[in-house]
């Protein structure tokens, strides 16, 4: 199964009310939400990351930048860093920029920014550049179950 139909069925098991949008490829958070047409800050970004000795998936809202100072003491970690491309394929099988917001796919923890409950609705890449899904922010809460963090 690819990543993106096992979103789909993780999200139908639970009884989501989701929307897919098939567009052309995209590869900022920018061009993503211009071709939703959603606000920018709807954009559930998922950036793997290496905290301290282990492997975790922050999501933030797509208009704000992760501040490490913030991350690294709500994590209680002294070293953070972004995964590399090649680590990020190892871990995921995707490339940077197509990770969707379910670390539990993967066997990543899920952290994510209170912030990004300002919206009702979330949009991120499926797996796939070229696949959004749009879900109701509480929904998203309910079935990844991230624990909160402050990190913008």
């Amino acid at each position: 199964m690819t990543v993106f139909e096992q979103i789909e069925e993780l999200l139908s098991r639970h009884q989501a009310v989701f929307t897919v949008l098939r567009h052309q490829p995209v590869f900022t958070s920018e061009e993503a939400a211009a071709v939703r047409g959603t606000p920018l800050c709807s954009g559930a970004k998922a950036l793997v990351v290496k905290a301290g000795g282990r492997f975790l998936l922050l999501v933030i809202p797509a208009d704000r930048k992760l501040d490490g100072k913030k991350a690294r003491g709500a994590l209680g970690v002294k070293s953070l860093r972004f995964a590399s491309p090649e680590e990020v394929r190892q871990l995921t099988g995707l490339t940077p920029g197509a990770i969707p917001p379910f670390g539990s796919l993967f066997g990543l923890p899920t952290h994510c920014d209170p912030s990004l409950a300002d919206n009702d609705t979330i949009n991120f890449n499926a797996g796939d550049h070229a696949i959004s899904v749009q879900i109701s922010y509480a929904d998203w809460l309910r079935i990844e179950q991230p624990t909160l963090v402050p990190m913008t």
